[in-house]
């Protein structure tokens, strides 16, 4: 679904409508994350979000693990796969699978490290470590009680922060803000807005850390596209976030295409877009996300050579602070019965 405007604006009548809705959504979710977990019997690390569409996740999941390798672990990733068929547990192959199978972030993140796509979380966990998983690297499901975490990392945007507040259908939240600030260990933020103030503050006053990160964009990438006019298109949770990262690296970008989080492109909108951007000598750009829905078991199309992927990382402006909460999360999970 595409995000409704009143959910990032200031009080709405449709929001006020919907707050009857969003009060028994919110009611039925607070009691839900009361709930007891299975003990995965290692480490688990929960990257998510307090609201529905994204805020950097996956990017934050990828700087995790490779802070968990330079400590010596073998993080294995865990996925609901939201947008794929398979119910699994399956370990994510991406040479095999599309994102039509096991879902577009898990198919990304695949290509980086081991991924275990699961339907029932909990039902993964013995595949996860089956793989040698020395620590369980959750890619969402901090409203999900099914797995004991230890450790919830939220990441938030700057700029949108938690929008109006609202609990869903009401507002973007998937949860009530109050119990979901109490199940957070750690909170990161990324840019540089200040959207996101009053819940760091929250995070503060708890004596939680908040750390500030930024996204990278692969400068290989940037040299490439440096002098060109660009039609950029996403279908990710924020998309105006990547249409201003690419302007923000001096990129021209002439056209702008939206699409709703996790969008299975048609064929027909493929080569509309393509279309579109040779008539008017325009360089067609994507997320990394959005390319891996583009995969067919694999492989790309042929006609895939025209678009070009844009990578970026997530870079902590304090990293040291970040290894060593992890390494203190680490060194207390095992510490436990």
């Amino acid at each position: 679904m595409r995000e409704p405007g009143f959910w990032h604006g200031p009080s709405s009548l449709n929001s006020h409508l919907l707050k009857p809705l969003g009060a028994l959504y919110g009611a039925i979710a607070a009691k839900r994350l009361r709930r007891k977990g299975l003990n995965a019997g290692i480490p688990v690390l929960c990257v998510g979000n307090y609201h529905v569409g994204g805020a950097g996740k996956t990017p934050t999941v990828l700087a995790l693990a490779k802070l968990m390798r330079e400590l010596g672990e073998t993080p294995v990733v865990l996925s609901r796969g939201y947008g794929g068929e398979l119910r699994g547990p399956v370990r994510v192959d991406p040479e095999q699978h599309a994102a039509a199978d096991v879902g577009d972030e898990p198919l990304m993140l695949a290509g980086h490290l081991p991924v275990v796509v699961s339907r029932q979380r909990a039902e993964g966990v013995p595949l996860a470590r089956a793989q040698g998983a020395t620590v369980i690297l959750m890619d969402d499901g901090f409203q999900n009680p099914s797995i004991v975490k230890d450790a919830s990392l939220i990441v938030i945007d700057s700029q949108r922060g938690v929008g109006n507040g609202q609990v869903f259908p009401a507002g973007p939240l998937r949860a009530p803000l109050r119990p979901q600030l109490a199940r957070t260990d750690a909170l990161i933020i990324v840019g540089d807005g200040h959207a996101a103030d009053p819940v760091a503050a929250e995070i503060v006053a708890q004596g939680k850390p908040v750390l500030r990160a930024h996204l990278k964009p692969d400068q290989a990438v940037v040299a490439r596209l440096q002098g060109q006019r660009v039609l950029a298109s996403a279908g990710i949770g924020d998309p105006a976030r990547f249409f201003n990262t690419l302007s923000a690296s001096g990129i021209d970008v002439v056209q702008q295409r939206a699409f709703a989080d996790h969008h299975p492109y048609s064929q027909n909108e493929i080569e509309s877009l393509i279309i579109e951007a040779r008539r008017d000598g325009l360089t067609l750009v994507t997320t990394e996300k959005d390319m891996a829905r583009l995969r067919r078991g694999g492989s790309l199309p042929g006609w895939a050579v025209e678009i070009v992927p844009f990578a970026v990382t997530l870079e902590f402006d304090d990293a040291a602070l970040l290894r060593t909460f992890v390494a203190d999360r680490l060194f207390k999970a095992r510490e436990r019965p």
